[in-house]
């Protein structure tokens, strides 16, 4: 126990006045824009209004048809916006088209009904795979320049939201699932929902969300799942869940690395994030067609159950996770720690894994810089990388504050860590086991604390999508 001290430039600070310090707020180097991100522009220049379409904001009506005549009709037209004044609307699901901006009042709730059968049956991703299931409360497939803005309310029912079974084998509906878009927008609002994902975006290229509130409770109750898309801007929203408040992924298995649909270019800043029974951010585990360049800058992370940033995955995904990085991060509250690598096991293992070393996901390029942390459990719980595949590149730079467990490392090279100014309660500062780099002066070794499973064998017959 003590300060986790490594020095920058040979000058160590005083704990003390570093754990008063906010972390250090960065200035983007990217001018407001993402590299391929493109702000959406609106839609057309129609505006029409639900109710002149029949819709009743009462609770109790149910305005699916009504609500889906109105965006139909806009689509049509040539594209614009369909406000829904304030009111209460009851529906079931309804599809955003190409062009159409939905728009709600600020006192405007869109209320999902209790019954399935409400909500269309379709090809959908669920925890990796594409299965039959539930449309969303609201989705979209194959639409461009659409979305949802403004400062009413979204909220599906608690009926709805669960995990398929044996008597119920379809996927539950989410609340919001763009599939194969591009270019949208959302914007202003809030959601609720329980023990089911809010907004689920897969296949879609230049995302925006911002100024969103997003409230999820229960066991799977995602935030923002982020699915093998590209370009994708998150920021100022705040978002308190049952699970990960934002997660990305790409697909688990064979079938996923097959059809190679790399997450890319994901930016979230500016966010307050909080979860209560995993972490703020995961990335993975579904990570098979590949995760690279994400982003994430001047976040604040509160009262979560495990980790702060949860970096996961498993042999049998394959592929790559590439190019992370976070800076200026205030992390407090955190049962797990600041930051995990799980890459050895987490998540189901797929009924067809991706086979031998090919299976093993390749690691590289790990940075956290301007990082403030109080009360948190483990500072880093880096342990679990695979041996055969080392994660190359990783800096954790400029950290300060106080935790109970300090760093551990494993299977790490080209390591680097810099003005670490942390008090650690228990346990040595920095154990590391098989790392290369620099700033490991005053580490302890340690022995490989997971067990190394087989390979995984090549499958017969060989695997083929169907």
């Amino acid at each position: 126990m003590g300060l986790l001290a490594i020095p920058l430039l040979g000058s160590v600070g005083s704990v003390n006045s570093l754990m008063a310090a906010p972390a250090p707020r960065i200035e983007s180097k990217t001018n407001n824009r993402i590299r391929g991100f493109e702000y959406p522009q609106h839609p057309g220049k129609l505006n029409l209004n639900v109710l002149d379409f029949g819709v009743v904001g009462d609770g109790i009506t149910i305005n699916t048809e009504a609500l889906q005549h109105a965006i139909d009709r806009c689509f049509v037209l040539g594209g614009g916006e369909v406000f829904v004044p304030a009111g209460d609307y009851l529906t079931g699901a309804i599809q955003l088209r190409s062009g159409v901006l939905l728009r709600l009042h600020s006192e405007a709730i869109l209320r999902g009904t209790p019954h399935f059968e409400d909500y269309p049956v379709m090809q959908v991703r669920w925890e990796g795979k594409w299965i039959q299931g539930r449309t969303a409360l609201i989705y979209a497939v194959d639409a461009s320049y659409t979305g949802i803005v403004g400062g009413g309310k979204i909220i599906g029912h608690p009926a709805l939201g669960g995990r398929p079974t044996s008597d119920n084998p379809l996927r539950h509906p989410a609340l919001i699932e763009p599939i194969n878009c591009k270019n949208l927008l959302f914007s202003d609002f809030s959601t609720s929902y329980q023990r089911m994902w809010c907004i689920h975006p897969t296949y879609c290229e230049n995302i925006h969300f911002k100024d969103l509130t997003i409230r999820s409770t229960g066991g799977n109750g995602d935030g923002i799942d982020i699915d093998s898309c590209k370009h994708v801007l998150i920021e100022r929203c705040d978002i308190e869940t049952g699970d990960d408040c934002i997660a990305i992924k790409s697909g688990r298995g064979m079938e996923a690395n097959m059809l190679m649909r790399t997450t890319e270019d994901v930016y979230i800043r500016n966010c307050r994030l909080s979860d209560s029974i995993y972490a703020c951010i995961g990335i993975g585990s579904e990570t098979s067609g590949g995760i690279r360049g994400v982003r994430i800058e001047n976040c604040r992370f509160e009262n979560t159950r495990t980790h702060a940033i949860y970096i996961k995955s498993r042999p049998g995904r394959g592929a790559f996770i590439e190019d992370i990085s976070a800076e200026g991060l205030d992390v407090s509250g955190m049962q797990g720690g600041f930051l995990r690598f799980n890459l050895m096991g987490s998540g189901l293992q797929d009924q067809v894994p991706v086979p031998g070393l090919q299976g093993i996901p390749t690691v590289k390029n790990f940075s956290f810089k301007n990082v403030r942390v109080r009360d948190v459990k483990d500072l880093v719980d880096g342990t679990s990388v695979h041996p055969d595949k080392p994660l190359e590149g990783l800096v954790l730079e400029n950290i300060s504050g106080e935790a109970l467990w300090g760093i551990r490392l494993a299977n790490v090279r080209k390591a680097v860590l810099r003005n670490i100014n942390v008090n650690i309660r228990e346990g040595d500062a920095l154990s590391i086991y098989n790392v290369q780099g620099k700033g490991l002066g005053k580490a302890i070794e340690m022995g490989f604390p997971h067990k190394i499973e087989a390979a995984i064998a090549e499958p017969d017959p060989p695997y083929v999508l169907k």
